[in-house]
């Protein structure tokens, strides 16, 4: 199957809108790299046939979509209110509680059973996706605290509810989340999105969890959280790829905020190798209409010029009713920035005092080299994936083309910027693994002779070592 190729990479969600092989077909066929399977809606038997689908798909046209199971995370909710809601008004009093209850204008109950132990006087709470904001005024510390309205509204039943100044003791897995996890692991995932991420300690308990179940997936921590973004540094440096979820974090800082730390937050990625994804309403409007706005044209055509690895669509693709028309409209505004206006080549000076300081130093020097001789290609080859993360952090113009005899990790390296991934399973001296790969390669139309190629790989290569080597090549 001929599919579009873009170097920043499409992830769509899939559910109701997007779960016939047809549309999915068509959907990776107009360029789509990842398929998220989002958690906070549907059921297992529900996520397992459109996994099952993904997968059908790639066995069938030997595509590499991975999958993105994103967990809900320890979502906090009001609970029932009465009728079609009550209205709260600004300056009364209204009393939170862990006690089941009906709600009304004077008393609502909320999911978090910590919530009067954790909140403190001064301190805001927001309902509804910050709609509706109130101040806590007191609290018993066992069941109850009051607050007073900020800003008024009709507060309906289940409407989520924001913490932006509590520091919250709740765990970063709910028992949802766990079963969850189980399953999608079960499943042999390539990626899991770690919701509500306040720490590295948030991303090192879930990595003992996957590594208990002999499992080879990726953590990605969503940053949705002021706090995440005081102890960014180390989330980055424990994780293996970051979200921007513009949705919980739009809420939970103040809006101005928002483009600015999600430019900061892409370069700081990108320098230390780990992809980063902007997520939350790229192309909204296409959830009812078959074109986006200018608005969200120029908010897709940023974050590619910021240097984002992915692009999320949420309700677009899974609930939208043009699912493959929102990813042909986000390919073409990506191959335009692309082929126009791209800031190529953003070198990361390699640090000597890391461990793989002689692997990065070559990933560095081939990018580099790839610049000054206007390569057409890298050539990478990999067993764990860390040769594409790296030549793909610099950003380099020329094509990376990586391979592996590891069909999990061409699936993975889908959501990577730049990553083409091809199987080989040869390995047997370097020379010939350079002529074949360079065969494979103009089988299939991706380099052509007079094109110059950058090598790199471990030698002797059937060792399988560290890289170590970078070879130049004029195709004849």
């Amino acid at each position: 199957m001929k599919t579009v190729y873009n170097r920043t990479k499409i992830i769509a969600t899939l559910g109701p809108a997007s779960s016939g092989k047809e549309t999915l077909t068509n959907m990776i066929r107009a360029g789509l790299d990842v398929a998220r399977v989002n958690f906070s809606h549907g059921d297992h038997a529900t996520h397992k046939k459109a996994i099952d689908l993904v997968r059908s798909i790639n066995e069938k046209h030997d595509t590499h979509i991975g999958v993105l199971a994103d967990l809900q995370g320890p979502k906090i909710r009001v609970g029932k209110m009465e009728g079609e809601g009550a209205l709260l008004v600004k300056g009364a009093k209204i009393e939170i509680t862990t006690k089941k209850v009906i709600g009304t204008a004077e008393q609502i109950y909320i999911s978090y059973q910590r919530f009067p132990k954790d909140v403190k006087p001064g301190e805001l709470i927001l309902l509804d996706d910050g709609k509706i904001r109130i101040k806590i005024v007191s609290t018993d510390h066992k069941t109850k605290a009051v607050a007073e309205v900020v800003h008024g509204g009709v507060l309906k039943s289940n409407k989520g509810v924001n913490l932006p100044n509590t520091k919250l003791t709740l765990p970063s897995l709910s028992e949802k989340d766990l079963a969850d996890l189980d399953f999608a692991l079960d499943q042999g995932v390539e990626w899991v999105a770690l919701s509500f991420v306040r720490d590295a300690k948030d991303i090192n308990e879930l990595r003992k969890l996957i590594n208990a179940k002999k499992s080879r997936a990726r953590i990605i921590a969503k940053i949705e959280k002021p706090e995440a973004l005081e102890n960014i540094d180390a989330i980055i440096e424990a994780t293996d790829a970051i979200m921007v979820a513009r949705g919980d974090l739009g809420v939970e800082i103040p809006m101005e905020k928002v483009p600015v730390f999600q430019k900061r937050l892409v370069e700081k990625a990108r320098t230390m190798a780990k992809p980063v994804i902007i997520a939350t309403q790229m192309m909204e409007t296409m959830m009812e209409f078959p074109q986006p706005t200018r608005a969200e044209a120029n908010d897709v055509a940023n974050s590619v010029l910021d240097g984002a690895d992915a692009l999320m669509l949420s309700g677009e693709t899974s609930v939208g009713k043009f699912p493959v028309g929102v990813i042909e409209a986000m390919q073409s505004i990506i191959r335009n920035v692309e082929n126009e206006f791209y800031n190529y080549t953003r070198l990361n000076i390699p640090d000597k005092d890391k461990e793989t300081f002689l692997s990065d130093s070559i990933c560095y020097s081939s990018c580099v080299l790839a610049e000054q001789v206007g390569a057409k290609g890298l050539i990478g080859m990999t067993r764990s994936g860390y040769t594409a993360f790296e030549l793909s952090s610099h950003r380099p113009k020329a094509d990376i083309f990586i391979f592996t005899n590891n069909r999990f990790l061409l699936n993975m390296l889908s959501l990577v910027w730049g990553v083409r991934g091809l199987y080989y399973n040869k390995f047997v001296s370097t020379d010939e693994t350079f002529f074949d790969v360079h065969d494979i390669l103009k089988a299939k139309k991706l380099i052509k002779k007079g094109d110059v190629i950058i090598n790199s790989a471990s030698m002797p290569i059937d060792a399988k070592g560290r890289t170590n080597t970078i070879k130049v090549t004029k195709i004849d």
